[in-house]
C-alpha cells in the first residue's frame, strides 16, 4: 500500500478542545447532565492518548478531577457505583453515611461506573475508596430476567451497551460473581443478526456500536465461560459484515453515511476478532483527517462541529490503526499515538493499571 499523504494531526488543538470541554463540565449544562462523567471520560482519555496529561495539566488539577469523580460514588439499597454528576444527587448518599433509598435519578449507573473506573485509572488512582461489594450488588440488581441490564437498578432501557458495561466492570474487578453470566451471554447471542453483526436487542438491525459491545463482551467472558467463545464460522461472518461497513471511513449500518465514531466501533471489533489487517488504514485516516476541526476536536463528518465523543473515538481508531504516513507529509510524527487496548477502550498502560488496582488486593488476574 502506498504511504498516505496527510495534513498534520493537530494534537495541541485537540488537547485544547478536551481541556475546554472539561472546563465546561465544571458548570451545570442541561444537555450534559445525564452523562457528565462519561463526557469527562472522553476528554481525559483524549489527553491520555495525546500524551499531554503531565505537560498540560497540573497535578493539583488532576487531584481535583480525582476528587470530583470519587464524589460521584454513591451507595444505596441496591448497591454502589457512580452517578452521572452532582446534579442527580437527590435521594442517595455518598461517603460512609447510612444508606438511604435512592430515587431513580440518583442511583449507581453502569455506564458511569465503567467510565469512572477508567478515568481514575488514567489519573493513576489507587482505588482505596472503591466499594467493590456494593458494585457487585448493583450489577445483580440491574440484571433483568432476559439477561440484559438496565443502566440503574430496575430503571431505564436495556440493551447490549449495558451488557458490555457489566462485563467490563466484572473483568476489571476480576470478579464475575455479581450476576448470572450465562444468562447475559445468551442475551448477547440472541442479538446476533443473520448477517453476522449484532443489534442492540434481539431482532434489531445490526449496528456497528452494538456489534462492538457484543464482540467485546463475549471476548471478555470467553476465558472463564466457554459458551461465550465464537465459532470460526461465526467469526468469519462477523468479520465479513464489519469489513463491508468500510466505505472510506466506516458506516454504522448498511447503506448509511460514514461517521467518525464507527472507525472505532467497527475497527475495534475487527481488532478483537483478529482481523485488523482487513482495515484499509489509508482510507480510514484520510477520512478522519478530513473530520478535524481547525480549532481543535474531530467531528462525525467533515465540516461539522466537533464533540468529545467523536474526537476521542477518532483518536482511539488511529491508535489501533496508525496510518503509514508518507515521508514528505507535514509533521509525520503527529499521527503516532500510543497503542490502545480495544477491549477496555483505553491506552494499554492504563488498562494494565486498572487490572492491577481495581480488583481486591490479592485478586489480580
Amino acid at each position: 500500500m502506498d504511504p498516505t499523504r496527510l495534513p498534520p494531526l493537530i494534537r495541541n488543538r485537540h488537547a485544547a478542545h478536551a481541556l475546554r470541554c472539561l472546563s465546561g463540565l465544571a458548570m451545570a449544562q442541561i444537555e450534559a447532565e445525564t452523562a457528565r462523567l462519561t463526557l469527562a471520560f472522553y476528554c481525559i482519555n483524549m489527553l491520555d492518548l495525546l500524551g499531554v496529561l503531565d505537560s498540560k495539566v497540573k497535578e493539583s488539577e488532576r487531584e481535583d478531577w480525582r476528587q470530583w469523580i470519587w464524589n460521584q460514588q454513591i451507595s444505596g439499597v441496591h448497591g454502589a457505583g457512580f452517578r452521572p454528576g452532582p446534579s442527580t444527587a437527590i435521594g442517595g448518599i455518598t461517603g460512609n453515611e447510612t444508606p438511604n433509598p435512592a430515587s431513580h435519578c440518583d442511583q449507581p449507573h453502569l455506564v458511569m461506573t465503567y467510565t469512572a473506573l477508567i478515568s481514575l485509572s488514567i489519573l493513576r488512582d489507587d482505588f482505596g475508596k472503591l466499594d467493590r461489594d456494593g458494585i457487585l450488588r448493583c450489577l445483580r440488581a440491574a440484571q433483568k430476567e432476559d439477561g440484559s441490564f438496565t443502566p440503574t437498578p430496575g430503571w431505564g432501557e436495556s440493551d447490549v451497551r449495558l451488557v458490555y458495561c457489566a462485563f467490563i466492570i466484572s473483568y476489571l474487578l476480576n470478579d464475575w460473581s455479581g450476576f448470572d453470566v450465562p444468562r447475559a451471554i445468551d442475551f448477547v447471542r440472541r442479538c446476533r443478526s443473520y448477517e453476522g453483526g449484532y443489534g442492540q436487542t434481539p431482532g434489531n438491525e445490526a449496528q456497528g456500536g452494538s456489534t462492538y459491545c457484543c464482540v467485546a463482551s463475549l471476548a471478555l467472558a470467553s476465558s472463564t465461560y466457554p459458551e461465550a467463545q465464537l465459532s470460526e464460522a461465526e467469526k468469519e461472518r462477523s468479520i465479513r459484515w464489519l469489513t463491508q461497513r468500510q466505505t472510506g471511513g466506516f458506516q454504522g449500518r448498511t447503506e448509511k453515511t460514514q461517521d467518525a465514531c464507527y472507525s472505532f466501533w467497527c475497527g475495534a471489533a475487527l481488532s478483537i476478532l483478529g482481523a485488523g489487517d482487513f482495515v484499509d488504514r489509508k482510507k480510514n485516516s484520510e477520512f478522519l483527517a478530513a473530520c478535524q476541526f481547525k480549532f481543535g476536536g474531530i467531528a462525525k463528518f467533515p465540516d461539522e462541529t466537533p464533540d468529545p465523543f467523536h474526537s476521542y473515538l477518532s483518536l482511539a481508531s488511529l491508535s489501533i490503526y496508525p496510518p503509514d504516513v508518507h515521508e514528505e507529509s507535514e509533521d509525520k510524527e503527529s499521527w503516532m499515538l500510543p497503542k490502545l487496548d480495544p477491549l477496555v477502550n483505553s491506552r494499554v498502560e492504563t488498562a494494565q493499571w486498572a487490572r492491577e488496582h481495581v480488583p481486591r488486593k490479592g485478586s489480580v488476574a
